[in-house]
């Protein structure tokens, strides 16, 4: 992730800054005397590069890419012998998955332009512009900015990347080694970016499509004018491109549009447009893209269920982000920390496509079964955590506890103070009682054992 200065010593570790890289000048394009340009929009976001009608293509794009980035992406340690999650790395690539990867985007907007390279290029390159140390010489550096930039060039080992430098102002070229770039592919590369795929061919058709409707509505006439005489010889011609100009003059000139002809001219209008198939192709050539690509109609109109929401998450975007993830996983993570359990993993909210009866009922099931604490149900709910001891354990609320099942000690041996006095009536009662039967028995000569 770096290149030291010239004039330091290689065995010093100093931040890495990969715009002070020196490249060939032919790559690089320093903007004016200043060294800087202005622009009027943002020049690090990402350009589409489709043709066409962008109301289905970059619809398609811009639909998944907000779903990708709608998914939270984290640096985490994983227990080394199950694998499961235990814990949040707070680190520099945690604060460019989750707050700020750049000084121009967000976690959300930087997550997001991954998706619309990707699915516009083909590959995006996740490349580390700052760094505290120089990966070519030390593993032991923390990522302090990340951006997306371009493929330009491959090469056995290195990679040439077009990137916005935000000290210029302009997009660089860098040739950077592949170990230390997160190239990563599109998985549906075959139905969007290949050059037979289904994304293309639309892509094609709808250009045709809107060449014949900015040919129909150019503003032409296309009429035909029968002049009274055969046009044969070259005399005749040129009094055909004399009437024909002076007719154009007429409606030009005219403020409404007007122009007289002959009575023995006939004029035939063709402005009405030809029949032709490529709508029809247009719209099975749509409906056969999302298929291929798991979209269900449901989701682009926002009436998907939740299980039409799982299957097209299933299908479509977590094979997206796992192309992400493990691509910036094996580049910015070392093998001892990989090794360590460290990792970079991606978690869709749960409860993002429940109701809120399907919430009170799934936080009811993982309450009794001890699976979540009311504190964990109440931060994923968007409630803040409740104060009571209770709140941070997993237990039932619903089946007494240890403590509430528990006699105490002297509850058996002390009476109860309210029933002491009824107590002592009737023992003496049952004292009484014993006493006669004893006498009867005495008179009878009967003798009772004990």
């Amino acid at each position: 992730m770096g290149i030291f200065s010239q004039f330091k010593d290689s065995l010093m570790h100093a931040a890495y800054n990969v715009l002070n890289k020196e490249q060939n000048t032919r790559f690089q394009s320093w903007g004016g005397s200043a060294g800087t340009y202005g622009y009027g929009l943002n020049p690090s976001r990402s350009r589409m590069s489709t043709s066409g009608d962008k109301t289905v293509i970059t619809a398609i794009y811009n639909q998944l890419a907000i779903d990708v980035a709608s998914v939270q992406m984290l640096h985490v340690r994983n227990d080394v012998d199950t694998g499961g999650y235990k814990e949040t790395i707070k680190s520099g690539l945690n604060t460019c998955l989750t707050l700020e990867a750049n000084i121009d985007e967000g976690a959300r907007a930087f997550r997001q332009n991954i998706a619309m390279t990707l699915f516009d290029k083909g590959v995006a390159a996740v490349c580390i512009v700052e760094a505290t140390d120089d990966p070519a010489i030390s593993m032991s550096y923390d990522i302090q900015t990340l951006r997306v930039g371009e493929v330009k060039a491959w090469f056995p080992e290195h990679v040439r990347v077009l990137l916005y430098n935000q000290k210029t102002g302009n997009k660089d070229e860098y040739t950077l080694p592949k170990r230390q770039v997160a190239l990563i592919e599109n998985p549906l590369y075959a139905v969007m970016n290949d050059e037979v795929s289904t994304l293309k061919r639309l892509t094609r058709k709808l250009s045709l499509l809107d060449a014949i409707d900015e040919q129909a509505g150019s503003g032409k006439l296309d009429i035909i004018i029968q002049l009274p005489y055969a046009i044969k010889t070259e005399t005749k011609k040129q009094q055909a491109q004399m009437r024909r100009s002076d007719m154009e003059e007429q409606l030009k000139d005219s403020r409404y549009g007007v122009a007289y002809a002959d009575a023995t001219e006939k004029i035939t209008q063709l402005n009405r447009p030809a029949e032709n198939n490529m709508l029809a192709q247009v719209e099975f050539l749509t409906k056969q893209l999302y298929s291929q690509l798991g979209i269900p109609k449901a989701v682009f109109d926002g009436d998907a269920d939740e299980k039409t929401m799982l299957n097209y998450h299933n299908r479509t975007i977590e094979p997206i982000l796992t192309a992400i993830t493990e691509g910036m996983e094996r580049k910015f993570l070392s093998k001892t920390a990989r090794a360590q359990g460290q990792a970079i993993r991606f978690y869709k909210d749960p409860f993002k496509n429940s109701t809120l009866v399907d919430i009170a009922t799934v936080s009811d099931i993982f309450s009794r079964n001890e699976i979540l604490t009311p504190n964990e149900i109440r931060g994923g709910i968007g409630f803040r955590p409740s104060t009571e001891a209770k709140s941070d354990k997993l237990l039932n609320s619903n089946m007494p506890t240890a403590t509430d099942a528990a006699v105490p000690e002297d509850a058996a041996a002390t009476p109860d103070s309210g029933g002491s006095e009824g107590d002592s009536v009737m023992q003496s009662a049952f004292d009484s009682v014993d006493a006669a039967l004893d006498s009867v028995f005495n008179d009878l000569g009967i003798e009772l054992d004990g």
